[in-house]
């Protein structure tokens, strides 16, 4: 199964506040481990929401919104893709990530992503045709 996994901002993310070279090689070590299990797909940072956007569908008109954005509880730092045998596994890689943000109180948050089978009946086989030529040719551009 593949997991999203999802460090949520704090103030100091959202203020720009960069990680410690501590931080950042006790990262890098956990990432090689990671690598080295064969559970990364990807993962980086973001940058604070001063410098995203968002865009509001709503009654068919869409409508940009300039960051910082308010709730600073709800926003992400930085995430990882894995793949993993179980959210049970999931969970006991994140308790051995370091504290992304030693100073202040974090949250990780594990999402699983949707696989064809999620989505039953209406994938027919034409819409799962199109989603793995998709996947091809995105493999194809990035060679992922």
């Amino acid at each position: 199964m593949r997991v999203m996994v999802i460090v949520k901002a704090t103030k100091d993310s959202e203020a720009g506040v960069m990680p410690s070279e501590k931080l950042l090689t006790e990262m890098g070590k956990f990432n090689e481990e990671l690598v080295k299990a064969g559970v990364l797909l990807a993962g980086d940072g973001l940058h604070p929401s001063r410098r995203g956007k968002r865009v509001r569908f709503a009654g068919g008109k869409k409508t940009v919104i300039d960051g910082p954005f308010a709730e600073t509880k709800e926003l992400i730092a930085g995430y990882w893709i894995w793949q993993v045998k179980s959210m049970d596994e999931a969970v006991e890689w994140v308790r051995r990530c370091p504290d992304p943000m030693p100073d202040q109180e974090s949250e990780i948050e594990i999402r699983p992503v949707f696989e064809a089978e999620d989505f039953g009946a209406e994938l027919t086989p034409e819409l799962r045709a199109q989603e793995e030529r998709l996947r091809a040719e995105v493999e194809r551009q990035h060679g992922s």
